[in-house]
C-alpha cells in the first residue's frame, strides 16, 4: 500500500473506543475508554456484501473471456485495505458464486483457492513503496493464476481419483489456460493501487456519514 495512505477508519471490532465522560463540577470529565465488543458493524457488513457481489458482478462481465477476470485483483485490493476482514467479501464472493452457478464439483477447490492469495498478500510488507507495490502486486496476481491449475490439481485428483501420473498429465494439459490466466492477472494487477485508493477513500466518505 502507498506509503501516504492511511488505513481505513471502518467502525471495527479492534481497538478501543472513545467516549465522554460527564460533566462534573462544570468541568468535562476525562474521556473513558471502552474496548469494542467484537462484533462486526452493520456498515461494514454492508460494505463486505457489496465488495462480494461486485466480485461476482466482474466475474459474470468477462466469462466470455477464458481465464481473463478481475478475481485476482479484487482480492488483493480487499486484503490491502481491510486485511484479516478480507477473507468476508472474499467468501461472500465463494458462496454467492456457488448459489448462481451451482454447488457442483468444480466449486469445492474455490474455497482454499483465493484464500491462498489472501495470505501472499497479507505476507507483504504492510508499508510498501508504491514505485516496488506497482511490481510486485501485478507479479504476485500473476502467480496466483499461473499456479491456479497446479493448486486445484489436488482436489481435482481426489474428486475424479486420478493417481499422481494422471495429477501432473492434468497440470501440464492445462498449462496454457495457466498462462492465459496468468497474462490476464498481470494486466489486472495494475489496477490494484487505484482500486486501494479508491476504497480507502469511500471508507473515509463512510465513515463520515454512519459517525
Amino acid at each position: 500500500m502507498d506509503k501516504d495512505e492511511t488505513k481505513p477508519e471502518i467502525p471495527s471490532a479492534a481497538g478501543e473506543a472513545e467516549q465522554p465522560g460527564e460533566p462534573e463540577n462544570g468541568k468535562a470529565a476525562p474521556k473513558k475508554k471502552t474496548r469494542s465488543t467484537g462484533k462486526m458493524t452493520i456498515y461494514e457488513m454492508t460494505v463486505f456484501s457489496m465488495l462480494g457481489a461486485i466480485m461476482l458482478a466482474s466475474k459474470a462481465m468477462l466469462d466470455a473471456l477464458p481465464n481473463i477476470h478481475l478475481l485476482g485483483m479484487l482480492t488483493m485490493a480487499y486484503t490491502l485495505v481491510y486485511r484479516k476482514k478480507a477473507l468476508i467479501p472474499i467468501y461472500v464472493y465463494v458462496m454467492l458464486n456457488g448459489l448462481v452457478a451451482g454447488f457442483a464439483l468444480w466449486w469445492y477447490p474455490y474455497l482454499y483457492l483465493w484464500a491462498v492469495l489472501w495470505a501472499v498478500t497479507m505476507l507483504l510488507p504492510k508499508n510498501m513503496p508504491e514505485k516496488k507495490a506497482r511490481i510486485v502486486y501485478p507479479v504476485v496476481c500473476s502467480l496466483h493464476g499461473l499456479l491456479f491449475g497446479t493448486m486445484y490439481a489436488p482436489a481435482q485428483a481426489i474428486m475424479f481419483h486420478l493417481d499422481f501420473k494422471g495429477m501432473i498429465t492434468w497440470i501440464i494439459a492445462g498449462i496454457p489456460y495457466d498462462l492465459i490466466h496468468a497474462a490476464g492477472n498481470f494486466a489486472a494487477g495494475f489496477l490494484i493501487l487505484p482500486t486501494v485508493k479508491l476504497l480507502n477513500k469511500l471508507n473515509k466518505l463512510g465513515n463520515k456519514i454512519v459517525q
